[in-house]
């Protein structure tokens, strides 16, 4: 099983870190290869580009996502990691999706619209945020982020949504066993969706 984790948090001792080296560890562990786009770290631009955009005329990826998309052409599991801002993801990840999830890679023109690319594979989310769960939950944020990100990236790219575990109240003063709670709560449910997923046809 091949998988693809792609962290959008700019600092490297964030707790959004954390949890996606524990799902690195975790699906090491069972055997699976894993990659790991740190989208900060490697200084990924999230603006798409006028020539990148699809039209009559033909369009033209950019060397970086050409070999975004050549990297993550065989994985059959997907996990996103990131903070909430402003109750949505980080524009790092935004564009990633927008760039390297669209034309060609994510979905294809068809007669009337657009076919998915990505039928069988999956996509995870493990989301955090400042605000306890209670308030993402009451306030209908995290459902009306699933609508317009998950699910509709999903819809359109043919990717079956395995689930969005968001982590609220994280904060400097997490207590430890708190912390280690939720990293051995992400590290079984990534293993699980990955037990579970369809290896991709190479």
């Amino acid at each position: 099983m091949k998988c693809a984790v792609v962290l959008a948090h700019p600092k490297a001792t964030s707790f959004c870190a954390s949890l996606a080296r524990a799902c690195v560890d975790s699906l090491t562990a069972a055997g699976h290869a894993v990659l790991l786009r740190d989208l900060y770290a490697m200084d990924f631009d999230p603006r798409l580009r006028a020539d990148e955009l699809p039209s009559d005329s033909g369009f033209r990826p950019a060397p970086d996502v050409v070999r975004e998309r050549e990297l993550l052409a065989e994985a059959d599991l997907f996990v996103f990691v990131y903070p909430f801002w402003f109750n949505a993801p980080p524009a790092i990840l935004k564009g990633y999706v927008d760039r390297v999830f669209g034309m060609k890679f994510g979905y294809a023109a068809d007669f009337g619209g657009s076919k998915p690319l990505l039928v069988g594979r999956k996509l995870l989310t493990f989301s955090t945020s400042g605000a306890p769960d209670h308030w993402v939950n009451s306030t209908g944020a995290l459902k009306a982020l699933m609508a317009v990100f998950d699910n509709h990236v999903a819809a359109v790219c043919g990717l079956t949504v395995a689930d969005h575990v968001h982590f609220g109240g994280i904060h400097s003063l997490l207590a430890d066993e708190a912390a280690a709670d939720m990293l051995d709560q992400v590290r079984a449910r990534v293993a699980e969706a990955a037990a579970t997923a369809t290896s991709c046809p190479t």
